[in-house]
């Protein structure tokens, strides 16, 4: 069923998918990042159900997804989403410095600075781990090819990036030593996809690479529907991933749709929002219903943003600007 729905036809990068709803009396465009498809095919007929229910309203939802960046930045200029969901702060944060689509406060309005759910990079390795991955260190060693989508248009491809830098900063290493490391790392990657999902369709689909380094719901999903091609590794540490949300208000009260985005966004931190992201392999962040999943999630070592790169604007600055130290370091 996966390689027939996933494989064959949602690799398209940046792809606008539709949710069927005849004489909808309002919609919503969701500008999504590259490996929320299944999520969202869960999550939206969830919400217009609910919404049906306490309204009597009909509602469609358009989703867009791509990589997150590159998706980011078609809505500062001028992709008219209603609501944003990404896998990083900063892809928000545009909305603000560029078009003043949204409050500068926006992490503000919501629990947990707008985040509802989080995941980790972690590896998807071929049956049976033939090159005996185990941890970061076996990633940098010669003959080992890993896919990793690009972090210069991908905030899966910048999670990847800042947790092998991470590490080595977590060992006890400073930032030279870091530097050698991610380095060497991005020296074993032969391709660089714009976005996640492209990365899963290089190594899955065209058998690219000896590991994928993407989002944990990302490779439990592909594990749940191929589980006897793959495994999944988990490191000694890995980085937080957060993934915002917010109502771009511009654009909703354009469309004068802002108490259904607001409501929509909402959904996703109520408890039926929570069960769909457990279910999905996104850690929830509701207390009742992520202990209720706790046996799905592995308790590994996870640093932050903040705490090891002082935040993602130096983070972006210093890692990923134009000529900043990914640009320096990776020569294909």
């Amino acid at each position: 069923m996966y390689k027939k729905s996933i494989i064959a036809g949602l690799f398209t990068l940046s792809s606008l998918l539709f949710t069927a709803h005849a004489a909808a009396d309002a919609s919503l465009l969701n500008v999504s990042y590259d490996v929320t498809r299944e999520f969202y095919k869960d999550f939206n007929p969830s919400f217009i159900n609910y919404w049906k229910q306490k309204t009597g309203e009909t509602v469609s939802i358009n989703q867009s997804h791509g990589g997150s960046s590159k998706q980011a930045r078609s809505v500062a200029d001028g992709l008219e989403a209603d609501i944003i969901t990404m896998n990083q702060a900063p892809d928000i944060d545009i909305l603000y410095d560029r078009s003043k689509l949204i409050p500068k406060d926006w992490q503000k309005r919501l629990p947990n600075a707008s985040s509802p759910t989080t995941s980790t990079t972690v590896f998807l390795v071929r049956k049976g781990n033939p090159k005996n991955i185990k941890d970061w260190d076996d990633l940098v060693k010669p003959g080992i090819s890993v896919v990793i989508p690009n972090p210069k248009t991908s905030g899966n491809g910048k999670y990847s990036y800042l947790a092998a830098w991470g590490y080595v900063i977590k060992k006890g290493g400073d930032d030279t030593q870091a530097k050698s490391f991610v380095t060497k790392l991005f020296k074993n990657v032969p391709v660089l996809d714009t976005g996640g999902r492209g990365a899963t369709t290089t190594f899955a689909q065209r058998e690219i690479g000896d590991a994928l380094l993407t989002f944990e719901n990302e490779v439990n999903l592909i594990k749940k529907e191929l589980g006897d091609k793959f495994d999944v590794v988990y490191p000694s540490s890995s980085i937080l991933a957060e993934n915002p949300i917010t109502v771009v208000d511009k654009f909703a009260i354009k469309h004068k749709n802002q108490a259904l985005a607001q409501a929509y966004v909402e959904y996703h931190f109520s408890e039926a929002g929570q069960e769909i992201a457990a279910h999905h392999y996104l850690r929830p962040s509701l207390a009742s219903v992520a202990s209720k999943y706790k046996a799905r999630f592995k308790a590994i070592d996870l640093f932050s943003v903040n705490e090891v790169f002082g935040g993602w604007s130096k983070a972006q600055k210093v890692h990923f600007a134009d000529g900043a130290i990914f640009d320096q370091i990776y020569q294909h």
